[in-house]
């Protein structure tokens, strides 16, 4: 059995980790300059990184290779070493995990290639797999557990990105990232990702990014009322909302607010939980300590979501609010704290 099926079998509720260019920003990353080459270059900073979200209690980790299609890399002149930076992000990941004292899983991260598909933009979907599958290949020599493709906005990319993915025998996650409209730069919704994940034959799904927490809780309430029992729902939030300050961007969610938010977000239908920017260690530990104490609840009212996590924007109130839950998500029952050690 892979290992991604595995853990969803072993444990309720799996923690992700947190953001990656936000703790590479503290290790020495510069502003405009590309991650990737750092599974190279800078390997023992990467292993750290990921050694951290661990050390803090995730689950599952993604890999250093978000930005690892060739058009994102060509920007930087590194096109001709997709797959290897690719590769080493997986083999940095996969030791980082096989010497773990628990299973942890490795999530082979995708981001988006920055360029738009026709007829928005000129290329084209044959090219978006071309590009799809040359990073995946790197990712599958070097040992990832799932393929994680995350910030999405566009269906047409995401159908390309999982076209490219067959043939590799691994399970394929996916998050788009949605705005304070509700809605993806696309137009694309919550509910329509919920109605089309299962004909794609995503293993899990749902939103990362975006706006703060409050926000992304009303993407994912949308998702679970339009989801069957047994669907793996993912949440990946930023840490609060970005402020610039002193001449660095700041994320203005602390510890307490980030354990609420898993709290939340496990009421919500979510059974994958991690941040995404903004999110350090010391806020996965107490997401961690959060999940494991957390008991079942209803699912959150707005006047609750606002007062736990911060303010929701309007348009997110508004897809938090929509139509009726619909009960059919049975959400798994709490397992014995063994599995969350």
């Amino acid at each position: 059995m892979n290992n991604f099926e595995e853990i969803l079998k072993q444990k309720p509720y799996i923690l992700a980790d947190g953001a990656t260019g936000t703790n590479l920003f503290t290790m020495g990353l510069q502003t405009g300059d590309p991650p990737e080459p750092w599974n190279v270059y800078h390997v023992d900073r990467i292993r750290n990184l990921h050694q951290g979200f661990v050390d803090a209690g995730s689950d599952l980790f993604l890999t250093n290779s978000f930005g690892g299609t060739s058009y994102r890399l060509k920007l930087h002149k590194f096109e001709e070493r997709v797959v290897e930076l690719n590769r080493e992000a997986a083999n940095i990941a996969r030791q980082v995990a096989d010497n773990a004292d628990r299973l942890v899983i490795v999530g082979g991260s995708m981001g988006p290639t920055g360029e738009m598909i026709e007829p928005h933009g000129l290329m084209t979907p044959r090219q978006a797999t071309s590009a799809f599958r040359e990073q995946a290949e790197g990712l599958a020599e070097g040992g990832i557990d799932v393929f994680w493709l995350e910030t999405m906005y566009s269906i047409e990319e995401l159908e390309a990105a999982v076209d490219a993915l067959k043939g590799f025998g691994l399970p394929i996650c996916a998050t788009m990232s949605f705005d304070t409209a509700g809605k993806t730069m696309m137009g694309f919704t919550p509910t329509n990702l919920a109605n089309r994940a299962i004909d794609l034959g995503l293993s899990g799904f749902g939103a990362n990014c975006g706006v703060g927490a409050s926000d992304l809780l009303a993407t994912i309430t949308d998702i679970s009322r339009n989801v069957t029992e047994g669907t793996t729902v993912i949440a990946k939030a930023n840490c609060g909302i970005p402020e610039y300050k002193d001449g660095a961007i700041v994320y203005s969610g602390t510890e307490a607010v980030m354990a609420d938010y898993v709290r939340l977000a496990l009421n919500s239908g979510a059974r994958i939980v991690g941040g995404c920017c903004g999110t350090r260690f010391s806020h996965i530990a107490a997401m961690r300590k959060a999940m494991d104490e957390h008991q079942d609840g209803k699912p959150p009212k707005l006047e609750e979501v606002v007062s736990m996590v911060g303010e929701m924007t309007e348009g997110s109130k508004a897809v938090f609010s929509g139509g009726e839950h619909r009960p059919t998500k049975k959400r798994p029952s709490r397992r014995s704290k063994s599995f969350n050690k």
